[in-house]
C-alpha cells in the first residue's frame, strides 16, 4: 500500500522486510517459548501497531535513500500508533487476556517506535536526537554485563508519563509544525526527562541489589537479607 501510494525506494523495501521478518521471527519465539499457540485479543491490536511501526520504518528507510519525506504520513502512521498504545492495555484488562509476553511484546514496539522516530527527527535536528531512541537498547546491553540491571521494577506513574512523553514530542517534532529552535527545546525536555528515569532507575537496582553470595543462598534455600519489591506493571522496563 505504501509502495503504491508514495512509493519506496530499495532501501524502504528491505527495511520493511528485515523489520517484518524479525518481527515475525521473535514474537512467533515468544508464542513457543509461552507454551501458547495463537494471539489474545489486545496481542492482536499490538500486532497492528506492530504494522504501522513497520509502515514508518519503511518510510524513514527510504527519506535516507534521497526520496523526498512524506512527513505527513510518517507522523499519521506514528499517531495512529501511539494512541493504539492505551487500546491494547485496555483490551487486555477487559478480557483478562494480560500476559507477559503481550507486556513485552508491546514494550518492544513501544521501544523500536521511540527509535526510529528518533533517527528521523536526528535528521533535522542532530545525531544527539538519537540517544533518546538508543537508551532504552544501551539499557538492555548494559543488563548483559549487571545482572542486577534486569531486577523488576516497583510500579511508576512518572515512569509512564516520562515513555508517553517521548512518543509525543518526537511525533511533534517530526511534523515539522513547530519552529527548530522550539523543536529542539521540546526534544531536550524529552531526553532530559528520559535520562532522568533511567537515572533514577538505576540507581533504585543498585541500592536493592542482591550480591552475588546471598543469590546462591537464596537458590539454595535460604531467606535473602533483601526482598526486592516485584513489579506487576511490565511496561515498567520501557525505561
Amino acid at each position: 500500500m505504501l509502495a503504491v501510494a508514495v512509493g519506496l525506494r530499495p532501501a524502504g523495501w528491505v527495511a520493511g522486510a528485515a523489520y517484518a521478518v524479525i518481527l515475525s521471527a521473535v514474537l512467533t519465539f515468544g508464542l513457543f517459548r509461552s507454551h501458547r499457540r495463537s494471539l489474545g485479543p489486545a496481542d492482536r491490536v499490538t500486532l497492528a501497531r506492530a504494522v504501522l511501526v513497520g509502515g514508518v520504518t519503511a518510510l524513514v528507510a527510504t527519506t535516507f535513500a534521497g526520496r523526498p519525506a512524506p512527513t505527513a504520513l510518517i507522523v499519521a502512521l506514528a499517531a495512529v500508533a501511539l494512541v493504539l498504545d492505551g487500546v491494547d492495555g485496555h483490551v487486555a484488562r477487559r478480557t483478562g487476556t494480560s500476559s507477559p509476553l503481550g507486556a513485552r511484546f508491546d514494550m518492544e514496539v513501544d521501544a523500536f517506535l521511540i527509535l526510529v522516530l528518533s533517527v528521523f527527527v536526528a535528521r533535522s535536528l542532530g545525531p544527539w536526537v538519537l540517544a533518546i531512541g538508543a537508551m532504552r537498547y544501551v539499557f538492555v546491553a548494559a543488563a548483559w554485563l549487571a545482572p542486577w540491571l534486569r531486577a523488576p521494577l516497583p510500579p511508576s506513574f512518572a515512569r509512564k508519563t516520562v515513555a508517553a512523553l517521548q512518543g509525543i514530542i518526537l511525533a511533534v517534532a517530526a511534523s515539522g509544525l513547530a519552529p527548530l529552535p522550539v523543536a529542539a527545546v521540546l526534544v531536550g525536555v524529552a531526553l532530559a526527562s528520559l535520562s532522568w528515569s533511567f537515572g533514577r532507575d538505576t540507581v533504585w537496582l543498585f541500592r536493592t541489589r542482591v550480591p552475588a553470595r546471598s543469590r546462591s543462598r537464596y537458590i539454595a534455600g535460604e531467606t535473602p537479607p533483601r526482598r526486592i519489591a516485584r513489579c506487576d506493571d511490565w511496561r515498567a522496563m520501557i525505561t
